[in-house]
């Protein structure tokens, strides 16, 4: 079945892309919840009008988001973890800790940007920010025993 994506979506497309799922995911999950839209000829020539009267504002929110990652680049962070004597993290260090660590550097990031494994022990990491479909930037953090 393909589909047209209204939001960007993790491991399947962006916005306005069209892709092709299996019918239950589109019909049960994608369609029901507004994610998506089924790709039908009518549809797809709004979407071309759309996306013809939306480059301009594309290309700006592009050059921003280019900006910004120039502006990340060179951040080193330093997060504190409660450890043990191993040197092993109880818990772990999550996107939320790495967007709270870049506010206090005056950087605005949505930690649903922020793409890392799940941390749990002491060191050196880098984290991959999502900051446009073409624009990513990786983040290196050090996770420190407080």
């Amino acid at each position: 079945m393909k589909i047209i994506l209204k939001e960007d979506i993790s491991g399947l497309g962006y916005k306005d892309d069209i892709v092709e799922v299996k019918n239950g995911y589109g019909r049960n999950y994608l369609i029901p919840t507004g994610k998506a839209v089924i790709a039908t000829e009518s549809a797809l020539k709004v979407l071309a009008e759309n996306q013809r009267q939306r480059a301009h504002k594309l290309e700006r929110i592009k050059a921003a988001a280019e900006a910004q990652a120039e502006t990340l680049k060179d951040v080193k962070l330093t997060i504190g973890a409660k450890t043990s004597s191993t040197g092993t993290i109880f818990g772990s260090v999550n996107a939320i800790q790495i967007a709270e660590a870049l506010e206090k550097l005056g950087h605005n990031v949505d930690r649903k940007l922020i793409a890392l494994d799940p941390i749990k022990e002491v060191g050196e990491y880098e984290a991959t920010i999502n900051l446009h479909r073409d624009v990513t930037v990786k983040v290196a953090f050090e996770v420190v025993a407080e």
